[in-house]
């Protein structure tokens, strides 16, 4: 279990940090419907995610994931290594597309439009974002991939997929508690985390997919080459 606990971590945190959905989840707060938005939305995000890891986990471990020595299948050695590859890709681009000194990164056209989002609307943008944005997707399927191809027992890989939604999900559970529970200091708490988040989302998401494709490249390496 330890093994697929390690080889995940990476990744849910990568996911943890995406500030989009951070920002997302904030802005849906300070709305009218903030309770019932804020709710549908992290429920979105953490049903969307656990169902794709779950797929992942489930299809990679029962194709012969491992071989009968523990070692992982070649397959997913060479998925491990364009994945790396397609991180690394990311990452350049996301430091190209960066904002500029004195600059501000225009916001998706969805932001505009939070105010008149309902508990639906909310929950779908969590879906779209959680799965369906590039950036989560690669993250999600490689730590997926991560904990199929490990040498833990299946119940060792439920915990270890179980433990990565709630890490990855923490970017919309840590808002939404702070907005439940913090009372009326919350709302300068999360203008404070979405103000940061905005600021150095560039920064931030360069680092973490740079870190990632070097990783997955590496043990893809040290896989095939052993």
């Amino acid at each position: 279990m330890g093994d697929a606990i390690g080889q995940m971590l990476a990744s849910a945190v990568g996911i943890a940090i995406s500030p989009l959905p951070l920002i997302a989840v904030i802005l849906m707060l300070a709305t009218p419907k903030g309770r019932a938005n804020g709710i549908a939305f992290t429920a979105g995000w953490v049903c969307s995610l656990a169902a794709l890891v779950t797929v992942v986990v489930v299809a990679g471990s029962g194709a012969d994931a491992a071989t009968g020595d523990g070692e992982p299948a070649t397959w997913t050695l060479w998925l491990k290594l364009a994945l790396g590859v397609l991180f690394l890709l990311m990452g350049a681009k996301q430091f190209k597309d960066r904002p500029r000194e004195g600059h501000e990164a225009e916001p998706p056209g969805w932001m505009k439009a939070i105010d008149s989002f309902t508990p639906g609307k909310s929950a779908g943008l969590a879906a779209a974002l959680a799965v369906a944005n590039p950036k989560n997707l690669v993250l999600a399927v490689g730590g997926a991939v991560s904990i199929a191809s490990s040498t833990a027992s299946p119940g060792g890989k439920t915990v270890a997929a179980v433990l990565m939604v709630v890490i990855a999900s923490l970017c919309t559970a840590l808002p939404l508690g702070v907005y439940l529970l913090g009372g009326a200091k919350s709302a300068k708490v999360l203008g404070d985390w979405k103000a940061w988040m905005a600021a150095h989302n560039a920064a931030i998401m360069t680092t973490v997919l740079v870190v990632l494709g070097v990783k997955y490249i590496g043990d893809a390496i040290s896989g095939l080459s052993g």
